[in-house]
């Protein structure tokens, strides 16, 4: 077993080994293979890859948290073992890693991601369960409906939007989303990179919806061939509860779907019932979950 930064080279086998543990999950080979060879502006962040006869069986990434205002608090990221090598230590050298690269960054308080399986893992490492993700799918043949929005209302692909105007809704909108701590200081420069510029992004299916032209909600999409990922949905709070983040939604699905794309998959907090319930009108059906669990560093 050998533990080393992982390469841009490396793309194809992360992009394999993280289709065999999580299916749901959508991101290329080409948006992967950037992220490694161009990684995100967020001071710190970086990714191990464990190596077992030179084949890449396992993952993680780690980086100062720079998009909340709580301090010294870091992220673990989407750590996985290939199931054919787990309990043989791999895990616990990729946690050593991501732990050991942040704690002279001043990380003190750090969140990871487990599946159920694997939260005794996560607790014999001493993290404890936070709150539940669920992971839902769901197909899109047949596609649905474009909608018809309301009068005084605009449906626009965000390709045809200002990333600022974007980029200050989904801080908008962001704030009082369920999480382990608050998603309230991302700079665009972070967003741009993680957002606007991911290869990943399908601006043509991405969706705004204008209330007077100013933009009320949307929905964004990252795409990976005849698959989809909807990345963020959300109503800017002034504009809520007038079922504009399910427009929004439901445009971005119908324009997907008409260039392509065969099932579509999104994760949320299992607090966030406004979200979960727009999900099950339009036919969602879980496939998974995860759980953030916390610790401290020492």
């Amino acid at each position: 077993m050998r533990i080393r930064v992982a390469q841009p080279d490396d793309a194809p086998a992360v992009v394999a080994l993280r289709a065999t543990v999580y299916p749901y999950l959508v991101r290329g080979v080409e948006s992967t293979r950037t992220m490694l060879s161009d990684p995100p502006p967020t001071p710190g962040w970086t990714a191990f890859v464990a190596e077992v006869d030179d084949r890449v069986v396992g993952w993680v990434s780690a980086e100062p948290n720079a998009r909340t205002s709580t301090a010294n608090f870091g992220d673990i990221n989407l750590l996985h073992v290939h199931p054919e090598h787990r309990r043989h230590g791999i895990g616990t050298a990729l946690l050593a890693a991501a732990t050991g690269h942040l704690t002279p960054l001043g990380v003190r308080r750090v969140r990871a991601w487990a599946q159920p399986d694997s939260l005794p893992f996560a607790r014999h490492h001493g993290f404890e369960s936070s709150r539940e993700v669920r992971y839902s799918a769901l197909d899109l043949d047949p596609a649905p409906a474009f909608p018809t929005p309301p009068e005084g209302v605009r449906l626009r692909p965000i390709a045809d939007v200002d990333p600022h105007l974007l980029y200050a809704a989904d801080v908008a909108s962001a704030v009082d989303e369920p999480g382990d701590v608050p998603v309230d200081a991302v700079s665009y420069q972070s967003w741009q990179s993680d957002v606007w510029d991911n290869l990943g992004l399908d601006k043509s299916a991405s969706t705004v919806v204008e209330v007077d032209g100013a933009v009320a909600a949307f929905s964004l999409v990252k795409r990976d061939g005849d698959r989809m990922w909807s990345d963020y949905t959300a109503s800017v709070p002034t504009y809520r509860g007038r079922g504009l983040a399910r427009l929004a939604k439901t445009a971005a699905l119908s324009r997907a779907a008409a260039d392509g794309v065969r099932v579509a998959y999104t994760s949320n907090d299992e607090a966030n019932a406004p979200m979960l319930a727009i999900n099950a009108r339009l036919g969602y059906r879980p496939v998974g979950a995860q759980w953030s669990c916390l610790a401290d560093l020492r």
